[in-house]
């Protein structure tokens, strides 16, 4: 199933994404959000709820919101491409780098992505979402892909002048409207565990980075196990797992992001994210 989060006439709900449409399990289901949906693993109900139904609502007419706008956490994953560390001139550690990034500096797909006043110097970052389904604490690498839920594309988009003026990143991670994440997720009944995904970042049509998840210094087992040691994974967290060399950052002369700019994410299996650029007025 394709789950989303939109807003339509002016109501916030849930529901799943067929025929260029959206069934609204807001109205048909007891779950508050899709957050409650998968910590209540509803997702036999969707599908038995949206078996020979017919869409609610377009998709042109809704506003799509961040996949899950509530997450209790968001964490993000920094130098998971060797490409990327080699890029960066940073050296390739041990054990995952890891940093947060809050909900409210999300948007969704369409949404436009804000470059903030104080800097010019808003770059991409192609990154694939991991919704966490079923939760814990210490989940063993075996295991981890029973704990997945789905998958989602996601552009972490960076603030570089102000992440880097020091050692940590939360600043330049978490200005309003830069962390883009949608279109939708995908549940792993459609993205099976042996799955490679391909991931394809596209400013203005012209690709400027393409990975697969076979490509990733840390899999995704590796950092869900790596992460529910030190805090205790919940239904409907995000991982956001790293990004491939590309960066606009990091090209001669650096390419960053300006108004009027469209920046696409695409993974195969899951669909393409899509966010135009705009200068945040004050």
């Amino acid at each position: 199933m394709k789950l989303a989060t939109f807003e339509a006439n002016g109501k916030v709900s849930y529901g799943a994404v067929v025929d260029g449409g959206i069934v609204d399990l807001g109205k048909k289901l007891s779950f508050a959000d899709l957050r409650a949906l998968i910590a209540g693993n509803g997702f036999a109900q969707a599908k038995a709820a949206i078996a020979g139904a017919k869409p609610d609502v377009a998709l042109n007419q809704v506003r799509l919101l961040p996949v899950i706008p509530n997450p209790d956490k968001i964490i993000c994953v920094g130098l998971n491409y060797e490409d990327h560390v080699v890029e960066t001139k940073r050296e390739r550690t041990e054990d995952p780098a890891l940093f947060v990034r809050f909900a409210n500096s999300q948007m969704g797909h369409n949404e436009p992505m804000l470059l903030p006043p104080e800097s010019s110097h808003l770059d991409y970052e192609g990154e694939i979402a991991v919704i966490i389904g079923k939760g814990g604490r210490r989940i063993a690498e075996k295991d981890a892909y029973g704990h997945v839920a789905g998958f989602s594309c996601y552009n972490d988009g960076s603030i570089r002048d102000l992440q880097w003026a020091t050692t940590q990143w939360t600043t330049g991670k978490n200005f309003p409207s830069t962390g883009a994440f949608g279109p939708w997720m995908v549940t792993t009944d459609e993205v099976p565990a042996d799955s490679v995904l391909t991931l394809i970042t596209r400013l203005n049509g012209q690709e400027m980075q393409r990975a697969t998840t076979q490509m990733m210094i840390h899999s995704i087992p590796r950092l869900i196990a790596f992460i529910s040691v030190f805090t205790e994974l919940a239904p409907g967290d995000v991982i956001v797992s790293g990004t491939p060399g590309g960066v606009g950052g990091r090209k001669k002369p650096p390419l960053f992001m300006k108004d009027g700019d469209v920046c696409e994410i695409e993974i195969d299996k899951v669909g393409v994210l899509s966010n135009p650029i705009k200068a945040e007025k004050v």
